[in-house]
């Protein structure tokens, strides 16, 4: 017996329009979109009704299991932490970010993050949690064992996205010592000379690593199908290389050149939904509203604050006229979607999974109501 649910009085936010109507979920499906408000089903009040929100680059597991310096938090507990609070913000497809490679700036040992995706089989097995949870593996190309780390994952179908890093000084994220510096030196508490020492290690394991893996890598995951990301590309030079790997989303470009040539070449041109909410980046790069301003960015990311990832396109159509609502909940629901090949969801349309989110706002922060995953109330 099919199982029927009617979402009614709701301002359907579709890709290029607001619809006040109504939604028939049938079987965990979209069945109908209608206009105008049906007798029985549940009273949206007038809230938006927007598709589940799509994560493509989030941090924030790493957080949970790691929540101080040298302590690990039980897996399965970080796993639920992390799915709790992503939910409750609206994302119902979570790519989580997983670091290979060890580097003095801290990393993860071989195996240690082959057992968090392990514990992420077993959570989503036990049905432990309400987000659908996929594999993002960060890659420090300029490590000498992030090849090593890679293996772990090489028969891993949780594995949908794949980005390529270098956050050596002098390099993408890092162009200036300036920046570097605020970044390590006093993050870490360096003397100058142990500064000094530690920056001419890193730039050696970049010159002697990054180029052979950066390839190594691309090549690995054009073989199995998975998408490619940039990250911090800066220059014509670095988008070129992108390109010419296959690359599908530029993560983070630091340089306004970078982030109109990615998207001209058809890149999803990806910055962080905190960078929107705060005006600028935390890393003194680029602001991610400037490149919405100029019709260059395609996809936002929470990165380190998952609620961020629903404030973001209300800020972006309050604040551009350029972006209206439907274009800018596009950002992290339809294209992310796109980008990775995931064209089941993303998107309120008669046939897709019924990921949606029920989202009140008047003014000010959104407030996140109600939240389903093909057809189930998760939140």
């Amino acid at each position: 017996m099919s199982k029927e649910q009617v979402l009614t009085n709701a301002r359907i936010v579709l890709e290029d329009s607001i619809l006040d109507g109504s939604v028939l979920i049938r079987d965990g499906k979209i069945a109908d979109i209608s206009e105008g408000t049906v007798a029985s089903g549940e009273d949206f009040e007038g809230d938006y009704l927007i598709p589940g929100l799509i994560e493509l680059h989030t941090d924030h597991l790493e957080a949970h299991y790691s929540p101080r310096p040298g302590v690990r938090w039980l897996k399965i507990a970080a796993i639920q932490a992390h799915d709790a609070q992503v939910v409750t913000s609206g994302i119902t497809t979570v790519f989580d970010c997983l670091r290979l490679g060890s580097d003095e700036d801290g990393g993860f040992q071989k195996g240690e993050m082959r057992s968090m995706a392990d514990a992420l089989a077993q959570a989503k097995e036990e049905g432990r949690l309400r987000a659908d949870h996929l594999i993002h593996l960060r890659c420090e190309v300029s490590t000498s064992d992030v090849l090593d780390h890679y293996e772990d994952f090489q028969n891993d179908p949780q594995v949908k996205l794949v980005s390529l890093m270098d956050h050596a000084p002098g390099q993408r994220q890092f162009q200036t010592m300036d920046q570097y510096t605020l970044y390590y030196k006093a993050k870490r508490g360096f003397s100058d000379e142990e500064f000094a020492r530690f920056v001419e290690r890193q730039q050696a394991l970049s010159a002697k690593y990054a180029g052979p893996h950066r390839t190594a890598l691309a090549e690995a995951c054009a073989a199995r199908g998975i998408t490619i990301a940039s990250h911090d590309d800066a220059t014509i030079d670095h988008v070129e290389e992108s390109i010419g790997f296959g690359i599908k989303l530029a993560e983070f470009p630091t340089s306004f050149e970078a982030a109109e040539a990615s998207h001209r070449a058809g890149l999803s041109v990806l910055m962080g939904a905190p960078n929107i909410v705060r005006g600028k980046s935390h890393s003194g790069n680029i602001a991610a509203r400037d490149l919405a301003e100029r019709g260059v960015l395609d996809v936002l990311s929470s990165d380190y604050v998952p609620f961020s990832l629903i404030h973001a396109p209300f800020v972006l159509s309050d604040e551009l006229d350029a972006v209206d609502l439907p274009k800018a909940i596009a950002m992290v629901t339809s294209t992310p979607a796109r980008t990775v090949g995931l064209d089941d969801r993303g998107r309120i349309g008669v046939g897709l999974r019924a990921d949606i989110a029920r989202v009140h706002r008047k003014e000010g922060i959104p407030v996140v109501r109600s939240v389903w995953r093909e057809g189930r109330r998760v939140a």
